[in-house]
């Protein structure tokens, strides 16, 4: 079994349920996962499991909105975190990041550089909660052979995304997921992923195992 350490937790979402359907999507490939709300602490020494996956919102709310929560919530990515996920990659492991992890630590300029972009404040929004149409393009063997799903889900639009970043689905136009080799290892971004009903989707789940075969550079051999 393949070691995945799951940093959960935040504001806005039920990140307990939503890490819990993601762990049971993963174990299906041999994939074991430990779910921590603990980031610092977690990341406060080298990691010793081949995929670590961001399923978060921590941030420092600098927005104005956030005021009357920055005290008891926010939160910054310590240096030795950052060490930590940057030690992984070089060492070759994969890092799976879902919905909100494009907002996440946003006092490290370098996690746009990893992750392939970022939320931008205050241009990036999502339309309400609801329905919405996934286009799955190929040209990856992550999505190679998969169907265009409906999925309840936040359409995360107008992130700030890097040039370099080909999406390998997107709806109403907005990219959505991508993969990116970094240093030694690979990432993968999923902007899906609210709520639990998103995990529900057949074809999402198998999106999902795939990347985490990829991730770990292993045959990516699942069939929708």
């Amino acid at each position: 079994m393949a070691r995945n350490l799951i940093l959960s937790g935040g504001l806005f979402h039920d990140f307990a349920a939503t890490s819990e359907a993601l762990a049971e999507v993963l174990s299906e490939v041999g994939v074991e996962s430990e779910i921590t709300e603990d980031i610092a602490g977690a990341l406060s020494e080298p990691s010793e499991v081949q995929l670590i996956t961001v399923n978060a919102l921590r941030w420092q709310m600098g927005h104005d909105r956030f005021a009357d929560q920055r005290a008891a919530s926010a939160f910054s990515l310590p240096a030795e975190a950052r060490t930590t996920l940057l030690d992984h990659l070089d060492r070759g492991g994969g890092l799976l990041c879902m919905h909100s992890a494009s907002i996440c630590f946003d006092d490290w300029q370098g996690w746009p550089r990893v992750l392939g972009g970022c939320w931008s404040w205050p241009k990036s929004h999502h339309p309400p909660l609801g329905w919405t149409g996934v286009r799955v393009h190929g040209g990856h063997p992550v999505v190679d052979g998969l169907r265009d799903f409906d999925v309840v889900d936040e359409v995360y639009s107008d992130l700030h995304v890097l040039p370099d970043v080909k999406p390998l689905a997107s709806s109403n136009g907005q990219p959505l997921v991508w993969a990116r080799p970094v240093r030694r290892g690979r990432v993968f971004y999923d902007a899906l992923g609210h709520d639990t009903r998103s995990y529900d989707n057949e074809i999402h789940r198998t999106l999902l195992q795939r990347a985490a075969l990829w991730l770990l550079k292993r045959p990516v051999t699942i069939r929708e």
